[in-house]
């Protein structure tokens, strides 16, 4: 678990001072306690978990943990806090004592334990991808429209300085109309291969059953699954696509004010019958609007080895020695990395010039002699976790930015990038309103999952 020095550190080092932090904390005290419970104690919940609670208005009430040997640390942390083994029986006995919670287990579980928690009033913090699948990610942001709970997805570079940077200086339009974009990261979260076919024994204080949740049985196999490798898992996880896509996709969704997209068309290659594919390159194209050159515009993004074409990566190629300067050889891959990197990031094409942003860096413009006296517009950074705390305790003036409003739509467009992946050099036309593909009715079994019987929650 992360001590709170590391954990200042490191926002530190993506341009968050300590300062800020204190002030951000303390600007809107709150009149009462936010009890609080996670599902999930240790990987990226622990530092769920560690990032909420540094608000000192939040009490962590309760953890959940399908493997008790992963709350050794977050007990010894909080001594108080209640330890339970099944989700369930969380929120069945401590249900009252809770205010918020955050879900930060693998992906498909993630709508069966948040639209549960919701369901019982409590505000929501969940991790990306909202949800495993597009139906769950639209009943998510229904009910918690609904029910005007406060949500926020874990796409916490949505609060710092460089990504809305970033928006601002599209919609100022200093680079003109867009006319294209490509995004990417060198991430694979993908494998090939059926699993071992073999049945290792559990280990002790591990509940392989719960675990499984909503989805088909299986043996356990020991590192195939649990605890990391479920990403790269159809059933489980969402490939580079849940994990980075919901992250990358975000600053240019926001700064183009995107929708639904129309379509949605897949060059790379599939999937197999147990895991996600890699080197995807999946090409959207969204409707256009104000910010846009035309009725249209394409937004493609490629994982793995794969990037954008040559003439694409030029644009961001200088011989000044700046920040995000890079070079790639023939097949994609980066030469030369500096501070800002090449591995992840978008590149914005307008009509009067080009937007380079890195994942995690200042955003650039290009070329660089036409906007070297350009300066950054000023823009707030914000902490993402107290954002969301301080609106559940009504001392925000607005919902956090990435409530399920706007975290649900952005999901549900990343999503429609998986489900294109099985039917490669298909265009998928989409039907946001109904929720299905119009031209390909064999693509719509995977916008809603079947669970496992016994598994079913009310409204998913």
């Amino acid at each position: 678990l992360p001590t709170r020095r590391t954990f200042l550190k490191s926002l530190g080092a993506a341009g968050l001072a300590a300062p800020f932090f204190a002030r951000s904390l303390h600007a809107a005290a709150p009149s009462r306690v936010l009890r609080h419970a996670s599902f999930g104690a240790a990987g990226m919940a622990a530092s769920d978990i560690q990032a909420i609670m540094s608000n000192p208005f939040v009490k962590l009430v309760a953890v959940a943990d399908v493997d008790l040997n992963r709350t050794k640390q977050i007990k010894e942390t909080y001594p108080d806090v209640k330890v339970y083994q099944d989700w369930r029986q969380l929120l069945d006995k401590e249900g009252k004592n809770l205010d918020s919670v955050n879900v930060s287990t693998p992906d498909h579980m993630h709508a069966a334990i948040a639209l549960s928690a919701m369901q019982l009033g409590k505000h929501c913090y969940c991790q990306k991808p909202l949800a495993h699948d597009i139906y769950e990610t639209r009943m998510l942001t229904n009910y918690a429209r609904e029910k005007k709970l406060v949500t926020q997805m874990g796409i916490q570079i949505h609060s710092y300085k460089v990504y809305r940077q970033a928006a601002l200086i599209v919609q100022s339009g200093i680079i003109g109309k867009v006319k294209e974009v490509h995004t990417w990261s060198s991430k694979k979260w993908g494998d090939l291969g059926a699993p071992p076919a073999k049945s290792d024994p559990i280990p002790a204080n591990f509940n392989w059953d719960l675990w499984l949740g909503n989805a088909a049985a299986r043996p356990y196999v020991q590192g195939h699954y649990h605890p990391g490798n479920w990403r790269k898992r159809l059933d489980f996880g969402t490939g580079t696509f849940g994990d980075m896509g919901c992250h990358i996709y975000d600053p240019v969704f926001k700064a183009l004010a995107l929708t639904s997209p129309l379509s949605v068309r897949s060059e790379g290659p599939a999937p197999d019958q147990w895991n996600w594919s890699i080197n995807a390159n999946i090409r959207y194209v969204f409707p256009g609007n104000q910010y846009t050159a035309d009725k249209t515009v394409a937004v493609t993004w490629y994982d793995g080895d794969a990037r954008p074409p040559e003439d694409i990566r030029q644009l961001i190629v200088t011989k000044q020695d700046d920040a995000t300067a890079v070079t790639f050889d023939d097949a994609g891959k980066a030469q030369k990395k500096k501070a800002g990197g090449a591995n992840e990031g978008s590149i914005v094409i307008g009509t009067a010039g080009v937007l380079h942003i890195p994942h995690i860096a200042a955003p650039k413009l290009y070329p660089v002699a036409k906007f070297k006296d350009y300066k950054l517009p000023d823009a707030e950074q914000g902490h993402h976790w107290s954002i969301w705390a301080d609106a559940c305790m009504k001392g925000a003036p607005k919902a956090p930015g990435a409530n399920f409003d706007y975290a649900g739509p952005l999901t549900e467009a990343v999503l429609l990038g998986s489900v294109a992946a099985r039917f490669p050099q298909t265009t998928l036309n989409w039907n946001a309103a109904k929720l299905q593909f119009d031209n390909e009715k064999s693509a719509n079994q995977y916008v809603r999952r079947t669970y496992r019987k016994g598994w079913d929650v009310a409204g998913l």
